[in-house]
């Protein structure tokens, strides 16, 4: 039985981990993190607690979707302690990163922005698709509810990265995320990432190729967020048997 920590229980995704790892085989939650308490019950059997030095000595492995500073305590942290982590929060910074990249050294990590079949796949369609229509303009289009706080979303910072991979650019000098006012003409090689807020919109990522002519768009939508947190649950059951070293959803998955 794999003893799961689960950090960032309060959030959205945290408390659906609580519910689909109790309906899957060979995995449970043995703790929990917070800073203050819970504001719902779970299992009295599962380890509730503020400390986390006693939070990573309770699991096997953590599966965190919490807030960037709070991931970049539980980083500093596990490299100190090291455990397996699965790592879904978006938003983090370069420091951040970098921490995340200090801890593949010692233990094993994964770390998506999405943790979905589908956008793993649309990870590599788009690059795919990318290094194939030479010329056409790319487009990305996220869609999230009001509440999100980062902007783009991770996945479509992703999905940027996938498309500038697949023609060997620098997604930092080409991506662009906003336009206002008389800017010129559409540069040939940018790679524009916008950002819609409204109701309660689980997640949408539109990737367009668009040429004289001719366009394609590659579609996903997620419209439960337990697509993410069952994501998280598989991906932790293969990473608890890996080695050190950074991984992804993709690597999980096999593609």
């Amino acid at each position: 039985m794999i003893k799961v920590g689960v950090f960032g229980a309060t959030g959205r995704v945290g408390k659906l981990l609580l519910e689909d790892i109790k309906e899957t085989d060979g995995i449970s939650v043995s703790t929990v993190f917070v800073r203050n308490s819970l504001d719902f019950s779970i299992d009295p059997s599962i380890l509730i607690t503020s400390s986390m030095e006693s939070f990573l000595n309770a699991c096997d492995i953590v599966i965190d979707f919490s807030l960037p500073e709070a991931c970049e305590m539980l980083l500093e942290q596990a490299i100190k302690t090291p455990k397996p982590l699965v790592i879904g929060t978006t938003g983090l910074n370069n420091h951040q990163l970098n921490l995340l990249k200090q801890a593949s050294e010692v233990m094993p990590v994964l770390y998506a922005t999405n943790m979905s079949l589908g956008v793993a796949l649309l990870n590599k369609l788009v690059y795919q698709a990318s290094s194939v229509l030479d010329g056409f303009d790319i487009e990305i289009v996220e869609m999230h509810h009001r509440h999100k706080k980062d902007a783009p979303s991770g996945t479509a910072l992703t999905l940027s990265e996938s498309a500038a991979a697949g023609r060997g650019l620098d997604i930092d000098k080409v991506r662009v995320s906003g336009r206002d006012g008389n800017i010129g003409e559409r540069t040939k090689d940018e790679i524009a990432v916008m950002a819609l807020r409204g109701g309660d919109i689980v997640g949408r990522h539109s990737v367009g190729f668009y040429n004289d002519g001719e366009f394609i768009e590659l579609n996903h939508t997620a419209t439960s967020r337990n697509t993410f947190s069952k994501g998280a649950i598989r991906a932790s059951k293969w990473l608890i048997n890996q080695d050190t070293g950074l991984f992804s959803i993709s690597d999980c998955l096999e593609l």
